[in-house]
């Protein structure tokens, strides 16, 4: 079957016909996202580009999306849209895009979409239980139970990111103190990296930036590791054993097969993070059978969300 699948990104938009029987992208476009330009100017924009990929294909009748928020399944509303700006809570998104592109659009979660496309077709492909962590400007998650993606109340199941490992650490934007986003997101990351130049630690980062604060990002403190910065390996060793901790939770709450690790950060700085978060799994998980419980990164990349979006507009038909 030949579905719509659509990535909605703080940056940018992806469209796609996905062939949900083999996972091959057929056709794709992409685009900048008007993000400044509020809710209505965003979702005209996803539309637009939708239109022309349905331009490419015939008889599809029906759509996905991955969005960066909380989307209330029942109402097709984005709760909490960290990284867009605009008052989406009062913005009827899926009525007005569904409007728009002619079909039924139906919103997800993008980490669930990513979720779903991996363990279809990548990384998860033949586990029954897992999780999936994505981990960028902040980190996401999904989780799949018995063969399911599980959703819970509304689909607010899957929020990884927002477990509290830290409970006198930094608040989080979900209102909050010490979750996991707070001290292994990208942002996180490059605060260690800024407080270490600022504080004249002997870094490689300084002379990387120019002494320009405004240029400290992951793939400078990633650049740095590999070049054999001491500080920046410690960054992402105090990032690793955060993200262990988190997996050693869910590990003993869900016991899963495998846990995906995927994400723009997640993906660039490999075993820079992996190697802390397998060495704090062995030291801090007793409870489960880590023999079978395999750790990996992701396979799909940027084509998981579009995939994963259109599987879901699938289990969408009535």
């Amino acid at each position: 079957m030949i579905t719509l699948g659509i990535d909605f990104g703080g940056t940018s938009l992806r469209a796609a016909l996905v062939d949900t029987i083999s996972g091959t992208i057929l056709h794709s476009a992409r685009q900048p996202t008007p993000a400044l330009d509020g809710p209505l100017a965003v979702t005209q924009a996803i539309a637009s580009l939708a239109r022309d990929v349905l331009a490419e294909g015939k008889d599809i009748q029906v759509g996905g999306i991955g969005c960066p928020a909380y989307v209330d399944l029942n109402s097709g509303r984005l709760l909490n849209v960290p990284n867009v700006p605009g008052d989406w809570p009062a913005f009827a998104f899926r009525d007005e895009l569904t409007r728009l592109v002619g079909h039924p659009i139906h919103p997800i979660n993008d980490v669930r979409a990513i979720t779903l496309g991996e363990w279809k077709f990548g990384a998860g492909r033949g586990a029954t239980t897992l999780a999936c962590y994505a981990i960028g400007t902040g980190i996401g998650g999904g989780v799949v139970i018995d063969g399911k993606l599980h959703l819970g109340i509304s689909g607010s199941a899957g929020e990884l990111g927002h477990q509290v490992v830290d409970p006198t650490g930094q608040f989080c934007n979900c209102g909050t103190q010490g979750c996991l986003e707070t001290v292994a997101a990208g942002p996180a990351i490059a605060a260690a990296a800024a407080q270490a130049v600022i504080r004249r630690k002997p870094t490689l980062i300084a002379s990387l930036i120019g002494g320009d604060l405004n240029k400290v990002t992951p793939a400078v403190v990633i650049q740095a590791a590999h070049q054999g910065d001491a500080i920046a390996r410690e960054i992402f060793e105090q990032a690793g054993q955060y993200l262990g901790f988190a997996l050693v939770n869910t590990m003993v709450t869900i016991s899963p097969q495998r846990i995906l690790i995927g994400g723009g950060i997640g993906t660039a700085a490999g075993d820079l993070l992996m190697d802390p978060v397998r060495r704090t799994i062995r030291e801090r998980s007793h409870m489960v059978p880590m023999d079978r419980i395999q750790v990996t990164t992701t396979q799909l990349g940027d084509n998981a969300g579009v995939i994963g979006a259109a599987l879901w507009a699938e289990t969408q038909i009535n």
